[in-house]
């Protein structure tokens, strides 16, 4: 009887947390960090681990993904160039992007007991892992939580002409105004009548977003109909109109742009032949990666999100500010959305005759907080002197190698060694840590039956990495293993490879430091334009680190002349692959190699050490929140709490945490962070 009241209440609790969680949620997107304060530990603990194995699905309205359109896949052609570039973005690599490949659609709406977080990540890689072993300073390190808070990562582009890209103006451009009034019309909000209104409010609201509100025309007029059309746009942004007759009636009938009927037929829009073909404009967005916010933003203006272009992708746990270009949507339609959207502001608007391109900006401003240091100022005043005067190993950070017990690296290893067997397994195995209940379910089904159908019964949503090769595996067999893994979109197959070759790049990176310190030796690489050369002994006394580069292997790189580039021939021969041959008989998976230096110094460092009391208070004035004139956050040189404020510029293609990692001289991967996080809490 005791037992079964136990798991009763077990039962109870787990519901009021579940509830609790997403009350929350719908409340404000934020993180479980923020809200600890208000929480038990052991609610905080249960909440933690739903906010980590399954996020709660927002409203629509507030600008959540709640699915993708079959055509939103946009496949870049690989890169060949010489000299290392993100093969996805110009700044570094988002999480979600790169962590894991699998399970980033929304959850099944069940919760994993048990464990706790932390308890999970134990299963997780740590920086030894993946080869990222040394510093290049001398001070003592310190401790300090990174990312409590998503409003402790701000992150700005600095677009190819070197400005660092802010939102700052919301108003729409006077080319804009394209639509002259030739005489007095009827104001457009006395068109609609309340009960009208209110129809149109819940439509737009997502209370019934597959339905529809018909308005009979009684003034059949064009005129009149056009003013109806104008102000269902104008009034409620992100529905969409169109004309219908019914039993001799017309009708304005509005629909919502982002329910499933309305992707059927888009609208044509007029368009001037003197206003540029794209609208660029600047994106703010929190706690948001970049593609999320770009399927949001498509199914609101009914178009695709390969319409979208942009130079990088930025981080989801973060505030971040970077420019969009999109085909053909007017400055005023983007500007609506601004209305309907949270944690989404669209601004800076201006028309072009061009898109943007991936990797075309120059690097990304960084404006971090580490909260609760327990560094003196002065340890880090050096810690921070050193980052300016002399920068950090340019690692490959723990976002490139994944969470699970399944690195992202030893799938890239099988995909060279051409065993594609072992590439499934790797990929549907299950596995231990922090994974949610139906990819768990999922991984089971194929390790008890091997029926790729019966385990994609497993999943809510197929388009996860998990989900894609299934469906291969259902359509062309167990047998035609290429060609099944093929469906995964071809960014995510790449990413595979490029683990690999960053693990490889980190190792030997280590050892160059380990063997020769931060000195310049004969044998070392030097890049001439995009060809890279060896240096002799006499040419090594004129360089300087800063100006060493090291090869992530492939067939168009040479090796440094000294022992440690014999060690990429011994590194890869360990794992069955030949240095000399690393083209794949499929050309995706051929890997022409790229350098990339060795150390980066970061440009317009500055730092601070405030003090304040509220831990649930933002530490940076955002740039919505100027916009909005929001007063500025006030320290208290007296208050209980330290952190430290940094800012520094980075080139594109380099980590924001290795930079943080040098200057805490912390393990930056999830397992320490959750281990050093869950002992700050309790």
């Amino acid at each position: 009887m005791w037992e079964n009241a136990a798991v009763t209440a077990t039962r109870f609790l787990s519901n009021v947390v579940r509830h609790t969680s997403r009350v929350f949620a719908r409340w404000k997107t934020i993180s479980v960090s923020e809200i600890q304060p208000r929480l038990s530990p052991r609610l905080y603990k249960q909440l933690a681990l739903m906010a980590e194995s399954e996020p709660t699905p927002l409203p629509a309205q507030v600008g959540e993904k709640r699915g993708c359109p079959e055509d939103e896949e946009q496949n870049t052609p690989s890169k060949k160039t010489k000299v290392e570039e993100d093969h996805k973005n110009g700044g570094h690599p988002t999480r979600d992007e790169e962590e894991g490949l699998g399970g980033e659609e929304e959850g099944d709406g069940e919760e994993e007991e048990g464990e706790t977080f932390a308890d999970m990540m134990k299963h997780g890689l740590t920086e030894l892992d993946v080869g990222i072993l040394k510093y290049v300073s001398d001070h003592e390190g310190f401790s300090g939580i990174l990312k409590e808070r998503y409003s402790d990562f701000v992150v700005h582009e600095i677009n190819k002409q070197g400005k660092v890209v802010h939102l700052d103006d919301l108003s729409i451009p006077a080319e804009a105004e394209d639509v002259p009034e030739t005489e007095e019309q009827p104001k457009e909000c006395d068109v609609l009548t309340d009960e009208q209104k209110k129809q149109l409010t819940e439509l737009q609201l997502f209370t019934n977003k597959e339905d529809n509100v018909s308005i009979e025309v009684m003034d059949d007029t064009k005129e009149k109909r056009t003013l109806v059309h104008k102000a269902i746009k104008s009034q409620f942004p992100g529905l969409e109109t169109k004309t219908e007759e019914k039993e001799g009636r017309k009708y304005i009938v509005a629909y919502h742009a982002a329910g499933k009927k309305a992707l059927a037929a888009p609208r044509k829009h007029f368009w001037p032949k003197n206003r540029g073909s794209y609208c660029h404009f600047v994106l703010y967005k929190e706690n948001k990666d970049t593609m999320d916010a770009i399927n949001v933003l498509s199914k609101f203006l009914r178009t695709r999100p390969n319409m979208f272009s942009y130079m990088g992708t930025k981080d989801k746990r973060a505030i971040t500010v970077q420019e969009i270009a999109v085909l053909k949507i007017t400055a005023e339609r983007l500007a609506h959305l601004n209305k309907c959207l949270m944690n989404l502001k669209l601004g800076n608007f201006s028309y072009k005759n061009h898109p943007l391109k991936l990797g075309e900006l120059q690097g990304n401003h960084f404006t971090v907080v580490i909260r609760n240091i327990s560094g003196s100022d002065e340890q880090v005043h050096q810690s921070m002197t050193s980052l300016k005067q002399t920068g950090f190993i340019n690692y490959f950070g723990m976002q490139r190698f994944g969470t699970t017990a399944v690195p992202t690296q030893q799938v890239g290893r099988a995909i060279l060694k051409n065993d594609w067997n072992q590439v499934v397994d790797l990929i549907l195995k299950p596995r231990p840590g922090a994974e949610k209940g139906f990819l768990v379910r999922c991984r089971e089904e194929w390790a008890k039956t091997q029926d790729p159908e019966a385990a994609l019964k497993k999943l809510p949503n197929k388009r996860c990495v998990e989900g894609q090769l299934l469906r291969g595996l259902s359509m062309y067999g167990k047998k035609n293993i290429i060609t099944a893994f093929g469906l995964i979109p071809r960014n995510n197959r790449l990413m595979y490879i490029h683990s690999y070759q960053s693990v490889v790049w980190n190792t030997m990176v280590s050892r160059r430091i380990e063997a020769f310190g931060l000195k310049a030796v004969e044998g070392d690489l030097v890049l001439e334009g995009t060809t890279a050369r060896a240096l002799s002994a006499e040419e090594a006394e004129k360089h300087s680190i800063h100006d060493i580069v090291m090869p992530l292997p492939g067939f168009d790189v040479i090796y440094p002349s000294h022992h440690v580039g014999k060690g990429y021939r011994e590194l890869l021969a360990a794992d069955g692959l030949d240095i000399d041959n690393m083209r794949h008989k499929v050309k995706d998976y051929s890997l022409a190699g790229a350098y990339r230096r060795v150390l980066i110094r970061p440009t317009d460092v500055s730092w601070k050490v405030i003090q304040y009391d509220d831990p649930k208070i933002s530490l940076v004035h955002s740039d919505f929140e100027i916009l909005e004139n929001k007063p500025a956050p006030v320290f208290n040189s007296e208050g209980k709490y330290r952190a430290l404020r940094m800012e520094f510029s980075l080139p594109p293609s380099t980590y924001a945490t290795m930079a943080i990692r040098e200057v805490l001289k912390l393990d930056t991967s999830i397992k320490k962070q959750t281990q050093l996080n869950t002992t700050w809490f309790n």
